[in-house]
């Protein structure tokens, strides 16, 4: 347990993952190994599900540890037997779907996956800022997965976004994952 456990209520997080197309192997193990780690620590969890993708493994072991999910989706949604029971908003375009997202997120945490996944990052961290809410953003850059990112973040943003490292981060481990996203959502408060 860390001291933010102690000091605030569990935050709301908006979780990126997709285990379809090329990459990384083990992405559905860290979607488990997330979705039981931040489960267990209480927090709320929000995932997107958009033309059949949805992080299965994430949601499951969520769940399994006691999580409280909210899947935000396009439709016609058709859930695995394995989500039955998980509640579920229904919306027509990806555009509201990121803006229902960005409007009950207080963190978004990115995992290694597929480019679809980080573009709905990227376009529901600008539907938040267009709507005035700047919600901080910590990525898991697991066999520099975002590493690309991170230099963009260095060259780009940090000019441009006035203490950017307090918006986008970058995780090692599930645990400094944690760590970094409930300290920023702390801070936001």
């Amino acid at each position: 347990m860390t001291i933010m456990d102690t000091l605030s209520p569990a935050p709301t997080l908006a979780i990126f993952a997709s285990d379809k197309g090329p990459g990384d192997a083990e992405r559905a193990s860290i979607m488990s190994q997330v979705g039981t780690h931040f489960a267990k620590r209480g927090a709320r969890i929000i995932c997107i599900a958009e033309k059949g993708v949805v992080p299965v493994p994430l949601i499951t072991a969520a769940r399994a540890s006691g999580g409280n999910v909210l899947i935000v989706a396009d439709s016609p949604l058709v859930l695995p037997p394995a989500l039955a029971g998980v509640p579920f908003e229904v919306f027509g375009t990806a555009a509201e779907r990121q803006a229902r997202v960005a409007e009950l997120a207080e963190g978004y945490v990115a995992l290694p996956g597929s480019l679809a996944s980080v573009t709905a990052l990227f376009n529901t961290w600008a539907s938040g800022r267009a709507a005035g809410r700047t919600v901080p953003v910590v990525m898991l850059n697991r066999h520099r997965a975002y590493e690309v990112i991170r230099g963009y973040a260095a060259d780009v943003l940090a000019p441009g976004l006035r203490g950017y490292e307090h918006v986008v981060q970058f995780a090692e481990s599930i645990d400094d994952l944690w760590n970094r996203v409930t300290r920023l959502v702390s801070e936001a408060r």
